[in-house]
């Protein structure tokens, strides 16, 4: 069957169409995206703005014919931190749904962290013992470990590279005491949150998800995105520790023409970089490999899982191209999320 799952971002919003089937891996065959840093388009009360919503609507609209064009039989709809945590986010959803016929399913903070673990558990296998999981995306952070298919603790935390930009980072280049002061703000959080985690069961794959993470490993030597996804790449803390020292002392201008870095970016890759050694070295990890599957590999496998488990992949009354097929109420049954 040939699957949608439209993912709208803190940074992007973005249409993936696979085909797949139950117990085979999802194979990309064609994709429609659009740089939209939605927490860009936040006023002073954290509403996103006309613009930002006009801009939203019209990707989708996009996106749905891309999909029909395609013949996608079916596709998953959802949103994460940057309409989730939007002062306006309800009437958001409302305008999309009435003015693009899709209802984006609103995934929270642990259901993110969950899905992207379990992306990540499905291409690393069972030979990887105990996973621990980091994730950074323009609003959010997220941390997940465990040892089963599904991570018995997955947490999302506000510290996404964006969100930070944003609110701690607005000079080009930043100043040192503002960069000083990042740095305080996410270790304090990272050691709040550690100190709720269970101690970590050994042997662990450490790995991490997103394009920061792909990005900074880039930065610090891995090979590029045209490589392929079977390419083994790795973060060390040591590299990175290096690399945000550099990378504050550049303008965003200058960190574009980086390998690995994007102009859209550029200005967020310093937070990202704060983040990910203070994740690091909060949890005393030395390195971790990058895994190329994340949140949006997970919902489709959860998807598929789901069709298996009904004994077919489409009937009669299956939702339309454009409307989600995704019950959050169940998406994760029977797991506990959050830090216990």
């Amino acid at each position: 069957m040939r699957l949608g799952v439209l993912d709208i971002g803190s940074n992007t919003v973005h249409l993936l169409l696979v085909d797949a089937h139950p117990g085979a891996r999802p194979s990309a065959y064609a994709e429609h995206k659009r740089s939209l840093p939605l927490i860009r388009y936040q006023d002073a009360e954290g509403a996103i703005t006309e613009e930002g919503q006009h801009e939203l609507v019209d990707f989708i609209r996009e996106a749905v014919a891309f999909a029909e064009v395609h013949r996608a039989e079916d596709m998953i709809s959802f949103c994460t931190s940057a309409i989730r945590e939007s002062a306006n986010g309800a009437e958001v959803l409302a305008r999309v749904d009435r003015e693009a016929g899709v209802h984006l399913a609103e995934l929270s903070g642990d259901q993110e962290s969950a899905m992207t673990y379990f992306a990540v558990r499905r291409w690393q296998g069972w030979d990887a013992g105990s996973i621990l999981n980091f994730d950074i995306g323009g609003g959010s952070f997220e941390i997940a470990y465990g040892q089963d298919e599904l991570p018995s603790h997955a947490l999302s935390l506000p510290l996404g590279a964006g969100r930070l930009t944003r609110d701690w980072l607005p000079a080009d280049p930043p100043s040192p005491k503002a960069v000083k002061k990042l740095r305080k703000h996410v270790e304090k959080r990272l050691e709040e949150a550690f100190a709720a985690f269970p101690p970590v069961e050994a042997p662990v794959a450490v790995t991490a998800t997103s394009k920061t993470f792909r990005s900074l490993a880039r930065l610090t030597g891995a090979a590029p995105s045209a490589a392929g996804p079977y390419v083994k790449r790795h973060l060390r803390a040591d590299d990175l520790h290096l690399w945000v020292n550099r990378l504050a002392a550049m303008t965003a201008a200058e960190r574009a023409d980086l390998p690995g870095v994007s102009e859209v970016r550029a200005p967020q890759v310093l937070a990202g970089a704060i983040v990910a050694l203070a994740a690091m070295r909060t949890f005393g990890i030395a390195q971790l490999e990058i895994c190329p599957w994340a949140l949006r590999e997970g919902l489709i496998l959860n998807r598929l899982d789901a069709l298996m488990l009904e004994g077919h992949l489409t009937h009669d009354g299956r939702p339309g191209v454009g409307h989600v097929n995704l019950n959050t109420d169940t998406l994760l049954p029977g797991l506990r999320l959050g830090v216990r």
